[in-house]
């Protein structure tokens, strides 16, 4: 049992990261990749899995991945991409591919499900019941914890794509390929570069900076009053960005105008960054090392 050892993948915009860790979370191995394809992917995950641990037991695969995806573990579809701006990778299954190179069980959820979990557990969410997670990077995502367990419905939540109320003055055009005025198309990472162009930063450019902070406070503003999570932490490369967190926050409480939604959106760390350096890859170790207990199986296993 001992010489058990998981895998851990996490599927992002730009690129792809794994890890192997032994049955008491121990790395014992690392590596990443540009996200090109899924066909590349599969191939450098297995080469990565296959030879990282050499004489140790795969017990379990565990993915944290972009979405829209079926998360429904009952469903043939398991783990199937739905219809993503992001190319060649619309039903694309890479849960499916590994199930079938490895004779182990691979579980799926979404980027943000994952890095929650593993807030929740390891890192800035400890001591809530309600957490959720955001991550505005090359796009916009969000999970939500309830006492340990994700929000998983029809699909699984979706918030990227909640609809925006433009600006005054605010033409630039969505990068969305789906919506004109959701957040996903108005302040991902994406979308900020198109806003500033060539040569130019978000901390440099006041007005935009100040945009971009006031549609996030208006989405945190929604995810309150949809959600009521005693916190919400922020993650991705967009909220690296110095003093954005502190102007969101201000830019919730202004949008919801002292509405009685609880004290908790007043306290200082109601809005807060991650406490942990790659918190969806985390999740996804978290998983497979449940799967030693749990055993949840795909349809195809």
């Amino acid at each position: 049992m001992n010489d058990l050892v998981f895998a851990g993948v996490e599927t992002g915009g730009t690129k792809i990261l794994a890890r192997i860790v032994d049955a008491r979370g121990n790395a014992l191995a690392e590596g990443r990749w540009p996200t090109t394809t899924p066909e590349e992917a599969l191939e450098a995950l297995t080469t990565f899995i296959a030879t990282a641990a050499p004489g140790r037991p795969l017990a379990g695969i565990g993915i944290a991945a972009f979405g829209p995806l079926v998360r429904d573990d009952l469903s043939p579809d398991y783990g199937r991409v739905l219809s993503t701006p992001k190319a060649n990778w619309s039903n694309s299954n890479l849960r499916a591919a590994l199930a079938g190179r490895f004779a182990v069980p691979v579980v799926i959820d979404t980027d943000v499900n994952a890095a929650a979990r593993a807030e929740w557990q390891r890192g800035a969410g400890a001591g809530v019941r309600c957490l959720a997670y955001v991550t505005v990077g090359t796009g916009i995502g969000g999970g939500l914890i309830v006492d340990g367990r994700p929000l998983h419905g029809a699909l699984h939540p979706e918030i990227g794509h909640m609809r925006l109320t433009r600006r005054d003055g605010d033409n630039v055009v969505s990068v969305c390929p789906f919506h004109q005025n959701c957040a996903e198309g108005l302040t991902a990472g994406p979308a900020i570069a198109r806003r500033l162009g060539i040569n130019r930063t978000l901390s440099s450019e006041l007005t935009i900076f100040d945009l971009v902070a006031g549609y996030l406070g208006e989405l945190a503003a929604s995810l309150v009053l949809c959600w009521s999570p005693e916190r919400i932490i922020w993650g991705g490369g967009v909220m690296a960005t110095p003093g954005l967190l502190e102007r969101l926050q201000g830019s919730l409480e202004q949008t919801l105008a002292g509405y009685g939604v609880g004290e908790a959106v007043l306290t200082p760390d109601f809005c807060a960054l991650p406490a942990l350096v790659d918190s969806g890859l985390e999740g996804a170790l978290l998983m497979a090392r449940a799967l030693s207990r749990e055993a949840p199986r795909g349809p195809s296993e």
